[in-house]
């Protein structure tokens, strides 16, 4: 009898599809795991919250962990997992060097979600007001995620332009990545024909998580500088603004005089979509690979973004909407897309055949799958050419092993 595959997944919070992209991501992976019917446990520290996915609804065992305790230890060494997948670097560091002295014969695969050391860089220059350079890639954080990348046996990276970016500024050997990007379904013939047409459709729309730095400073440009020169070309035409976890500095935005309406929470992202007419994405920085772009090239709704909202996602074919840098020129083609039938039904046509050839969810998912397989029998020789991650584990469990021992005696303390 073949040996069911058990892969463990530690997330940095439980997944939330409805909420951020990163939700939907772990929710792809899962799915395709348990295609093939390998057991999936999926192991958290954080709080439950409201907007979780039901992990049990899915035959997935959820378990509850905790930060610098040596329970999560006995844990594993009773699960045995044959795959550990760490849910971005900071997970790796925490118990990274728990699973290598516990089940070191296990695969330790780390998913980025996005380069971290790519957004916050980018944010940083932003926020000093100067054109990002690639300097400003080699900080700490930086440090840490490189760090984590050669201490673990592969790890998947959404977009292309992330892989180059870590082959040629990091040097880092492409055999520790493997590019996983949104694993989707492909977009029938007939999906296009039943979506609401560009005359059934009004409004604009944005959508994003508010707590994530890059989609709440888009939203805050599209008041602030975009929206007005739209609204003044279209004076009846509004602006939905959907997104989780809206503060109140976000409320205060709301504007129905100006069209400018915070709607909250989206039940469905998707009934969003397909409702309007245009999804405007100005972000002026982040990383990976923007999931309201993939939500809107999905629902048939073409999208004006930025270069840095394109990056990665649309390989050498033509872009799903417009791509505009500049206050001006953003404004001008969303005016443009949205009046334009022609421009309209061609960014529809382009977002489908994105959606088709660049996110094949059985092409990737195959193509991942084997890559664990190949490394399950080659575990031994891959680890012994990657020497680099072998003198960083061996100096992260020296280092954060006591540490964490010190933390964790500390807590005891009355």
């Amino acid at each position: 009898m073949v040996h069911a595959q058990h892969i463990l997944i530690i997330g940095t919070v439980w997944p939330e599809p409805n909420s951020s992209a990163a939700g939907s991501r772990t929710m792809q992976l899962i799915e395709q795991f348990q295609k093939i019917n390998w057991k999936v446990t999926f192991a958290c520290a954080a709080s439950d919250s409201d907007f979780m996915v039901n992990l049990e609804d899915y035959g997935i065992d959820k378990v509850k962990i905790t930060l610098n305790d040596s329970s999560f230890d006995e844990f594993i060494k009773n699960l045995q997992p044959d795959i550990v997948l760490f849910d971005r670097f900071m997970i790796e560091e925490q118990f990274g060097w728990r699973v290598a002295e516990s089940c070191p014969k296990s695969v330790r695969i780390l998913d980025t979600i996005d380069l971290h050391c790519l957004r916050l860089a980018r944010q940083q220059a932003f926020k000093e007001k100067r054109a990002f350079s690639s300097e400003d890639l080699f900080s700490d954080i930086a440090k840490r995620e490189i760090a984590s990348i050669y201490r673990c046996d592969c790890t998947l990276m959404i977009s292309t332009y992330e892989m180059n970016l870590l082959q040629n500024h990091f040097q880092i050997d492409s055999r520790l990545l493997h590019y996983t990007p949104f694993l989707l379904n492909s977009i029938s013939n007939h999906q296009i024909q039943v979506w609401p047409s560009f005359q059934e459709r009004k409004h604009f729309v944005t959508i994003g998580n508010f707590i994530h730095e890059p989609n709440w400073n888009a939203v805050l440009y599209l008041k602030e500088e975009i929206w007005p020169l739209i609204r003044k070309q279209l004076p009846e035409v509004e602006l939905h603004v959907y997104g989780a976890y809206a503060s109140s500095k976000v409320n205060q935005l709301h504007q129905p005089k100006d069209g400018f309406l915070i709607k909250g929470r989206a039940d469905s992202a998707q009934d969003v979509m397909l409702k309007a007419k245009v999804c405007l994405a100005p972000l002026r920085f982040g990383a990976g690979l923007k999931g309201k772009l993939i939500d809107a090239m999905e629902c048939g709704t073409p999208n004006v973004t930025t270069t840095i909202g394109a990056e990665g996602m649309h390989g050498k074919l033509d872009w799903g909407g417009k791509i505009a840098d500049e206050t001006i020129e953003f404004a001008n083609a969303s005016v443009q897309l949205y009046s334009d039938e022609v421009s309209w039904l061609n960014a529809q046509q382009n977002g489908a055949k994105i959606i088709n050839q660049v996110f094949d969810k059985e092409l990737h998912s195959k193509v991942l799958v084997d890559k664990i397989k190949e490394l399950q029998i080659t575990i031994l020789q891959h680890r012994a050419k990657n020497f680099i991650g072998s003198i960083l584990m061996h100096h992260t469990i020296s280092g954060t092993k006591y540490m964490s021992k010190w933390i964790e005696e500390k807590n005891k303390k009355p």
